[in-house]
């Protein structure tokens, strides 16, 4: 069974001083990634947030969820990790997908899987500091010398997942429903096969929110946004794919789906999520209390997800993270509980002091 890490997302919509605070907070519990959207203009800008989480965090990973090849590019979002690779010391992911609200809002379709593979190959050049060919002229990053950043593609139909087999450090699938992870991650292993890569080496994600209660019911009217952001990629599937091609657990959901306002994307309570039931809601995200998020956890890392990565946008942020770094990932460290650096300090000194005791009484 796969080691299973765990990561928070943010959405910078909230004031960047407990946006820090989050992250330091996420880093001290034991999570291993803090996330964020990048949709300039339905949030605020997140590059700039991402330096202040490198520079006030130790060893949390930091990266985007998803941003795309066409907003921004490649010599601006390659300057941009290259730069945040020296700031956060080499702890920088680069999440990337073919675009979705940040293209939609604006009036813009998502670019192709082409676009977004050879953008990919031109990242992980420019960050390592070698020369590409940009337009037909030769460009350099002369100065990126901290390592090039680790690269996770989103996706979710069968030819951009195939093709992330091929070329990904990672991929991310935004749902918690272990039919659909299996499914997808299929393709990705045919993926690599077919680019002679083991697929044991390309990392899984799973990314959804979750909200531990008893209460079913409260639960669920926390997260049930969610599976309705994750339609918008459903339907735009269903435009490039026949039904045959994809399995019902995947689409029947959206069939009554009206419509869909992107000034309410990822938003308790938004209207955009009606048409979502409380089957889909249980299927997509995690709710119930610890045992019954221990078990789907479980249940997602015996079928090879390596990462866990909660939607932080629902509410009651900080106890959600306290809650998961007192009584969830400890069951994932051999019951290990992460306390933060000063208080892995203080062990590794004490520890120090027994020693030299032991030593002395020798």
């Amino acid at each position: 069974m796969s080691h299973l890490d765990f990561g928070i997302t943010l959405k910078s919509d909230l004031d960047v001083r407990r946006e820090v605070k989050l992250a330091q907070q996420a880093e001290a519990a034991g999570f291993g990634y803090v996330w964020t959207f990048d949709s300039h203009v339905l949030w605020q800008e997140c590059y700039t947030r991402m330096a202040l989480w490198a520079w006030n965090t130790h060893k949390i990973h930091i990266g985007t969820l998803v941003t795309n090849p066409i907003v921004r590019d490649i010599t601006v979002t390659a300057s941009g990790f290259a730069t945040l690779q020296q700031i956060s010391r080499g702890r920088m992911d680069l999440g990337i997908g073919r675009g979705d609200s940040s293209r939609r809002v604006l009036g813009k379709k998502p670019t192709t899987n082409d676009n977004l593979m050879n953008f990919v190959e031109e990242f992980r050049a420019l960050t390592a500091g070698q020369p590409v060919e940009y337009d037909s002229y030769p460009i350099q990053l002369t100065w990126a010398d901290a390592g090039v950043p680790p690269v996770w593609v989103a996706g979710y139909g069968p030819k951009v997942l195939t093709a992330a087999g091929k070329y990904a450090d990672g991929i991310i699938l935004q749902f918690a429903d272990p039919h659909l992870v299996k499914w997808c991650s299929d393709f990705v292993k045919q993926g690599a096969q077919a680019a002679g890569r083991d697929p044991r080496d390309i990392k899984i994600m799973a990314a959804a929110p979750v909200w531990i209660s008893d209460d079913l019911q409260v639960a669920r009217e926390h997260v049930r946004w969610f599976p309705a952001l994750v339609s918008n990629h459903v339907v735009d599937l269903l435009k490039r794919h026949p039904r045959e091609e994809l399995p019902p657990e995947l689409y029947t959901y959206v069939e009554d789906r009206k419509g869909y306002d992107y000034l309410h994307h990822a938003q308790v309570g938004s209207d955009n999520a009606q048409f979502v039931s409380d089957e889909i809601v249980d299927r997509y995200c995690i709710v119930g209390n610890v045992k019954e998020q221990i078990r789907r956890l479980e249940e997602l890392q015996s079928l090879g997800v390596s990462q866990f990565n909660i939607y932080l946008m629902v509410g009651d942020e900080e106890k959600q993270v306290a809650a998961y770094g007192s009584k969830v990932i400890p069951h994932f460290n051999g019951g290990k509980k992460i306390g933060s650096a000063k208080r892995a300090k203080r062990t590794k000194t004490a520890h120090k002091t027994a020693a030299k005791k032991a030593a002395k009484k020798k």
